[in-house]
């Protein structure tokens, strides 16, 4: 069943929304994160973070606090870019071995996809492959806080966790609702410490997020609240920590966009734009944000290719500027499309895969591949290999 609602030019589905997550958003709140531990019962807890958080002494803060709580607590601290199967492997050697019964995920969208892999297997056994899909776990798992230091995947806010395969790099989404955060904390403090680069790359996954989930086939009335909130905070404060990185108001609204763009994921999914990142990631080591903002602003111009996605775009548009002053849904469309471009330039993040060292010879492989990824078949428009090669020549 679908209808028709006054501003969603596209047929906009039903929905079962049930928040799962409970959401503290301040700064300083970082010092309540062992007291919301013991209120979830945990007694022995696992922090799951990697070394630069521990080099930026986030990680001890969150120790102190858990021991201040009288909590035993132990740290795995080796978490990688794109985690995979092995180091869930690894961090389950942690969690067994300190017996662990509540995981905090400290970091970006790693640390958290590490824990909650982690998290699949200490409960349910087996490997991630038998949680590729959605709601394949069958037992109860462990509590999870998340407590996201950079403003992109929104993970936090999400029930999945991205798990790629060691040998063949396939990345595996495992959703499932028993593995999202049972308390998500931001404190946009943490993010002061992020690097120029991890700022960009990650701010400009954020609002592909917002700008992805806007148009998937499985938006909603819920997921468009989300999409725009977000989309109006990341446009906004995105300049801002670019010219001004402690400018501790502008990190907090990347950090609540962040959230409420994972927010609308997880209630409408992504589009073809991360389909084409994947394997960018997975075989080129383009980092994941660098990826999905070369593509996204020609995803958009192929997506308002359709009239009525282009109405959708322009939507979003009239609300990003708080005026219709588009002559027409084509303009606003490259309205939007431009604006990511200029977004990623003042980021300094390039726009062409030669900058990445990516070939146009490899753009075949590549357009097989992201024709695989499970996002691809939510795009608003139908994308099949040759739509994908053509998106890659765009940025060859």
């Amino acid at each position: 069943m679908t209808m028709m609602i006054p501003g969603f030019p596209l047929p906009v589905g039903g929905f079962d929304y049930a928040p799962r997550t409970r959401l503290l958003f301040g700064r300083g709140l970082l010092s309540r994160v062992g007291d919301l531990a013991k209120e979830l019962g945990g007694r022995r807890v696992l922090v799951v973070t990697d070394p630069g958080l521990v080099r930026a002494g986030h990680a001890d803060r969150v120790i102190d606090a858990m021991s201040q709580s009288g909590l035993a607590v132990s740290c795995y601290d080796q978490v990688r870019e794109n985690p995979t199967t092995a180091d869930v492997a690894r961090c389950l050697e942690s969690a067994k071995a300190h017996g662990a019964d509540l995981f905090v995920g400290l970091g970006g969208g790693s640390s958290m996809d590490t824990a909650k892999g982690c998290n699949f297997i200490l409960t349910n056994g087996g490997e991630m492959r038998d949680y590729w899909g959605v709601g394949k776990a069958k037992l109860p798992m462990l509590p999870l806080i998340a407590v996201p230091t950079t403003s992109g995947t929104g993970s936090e806010c999400q029930s999945a966790a991205l798990i790629a395969d060691e040998k063949s790099h396939q990345k595996m989404a495992c959703l499932d609702p028993k593995a999202a955060a049972r308390v998500a904390l931001l404190d946009p403090e943490l993010t002061l410490s992020l690097p120029q680069r991890v700022t960009s790359v990650t701010g400009i996954d954020a609002i592909a997020h917002a700008l992805e989930t806007w148009v998937t086939t499985k938006r909603n009335p819920i997921s468009s609240l989300y999409s725009e909130a977000a989309a109006k905070l990341l446009f906004s404060a995105f300049p801002r920590v670019l010219s001004a990185p402690g400018d501790v108001e502008a990190r907090g609204d990347m950090l609540l966009g962040a959230a409420f763009a994972g927010t609308a994921i997880e209630n409408s999914m992504l589009g073809c734009a991360h389909s084409a990142a994947n394997p960018l990631t997975a075989h080129h080591d383009v980092v994941h944000g660098q990826a999905v903002g070369m593509l996204l602003p020609w995803v958009i111009r192929f997506n308002g290719g359709w009239a009525e996605v282009a109405d959708r775009y322009r939507g979003l548009a009239v609300a990003l500027k708080g005026s219709d002053d588009f002559e027409s849904s084509t303009q606003a469309t490259e309205w939007l499309a431009s604006t990511v471009e200029s977004l990623m330039v003042r980021a300094e993040l390039p726009l062409k895969l030669s900058a990445c060292g990516v070939a146009r010879t490899d753009v075949p492989a590549l357009a097989a591949e992201a024709k695989r990824q499970w996002t691809a078949q939510f795009n608003p428009r139908p994308v099949e290999e040759p739509e994908f090669a053509e998106l890659y020549r765009h940025i060859a």
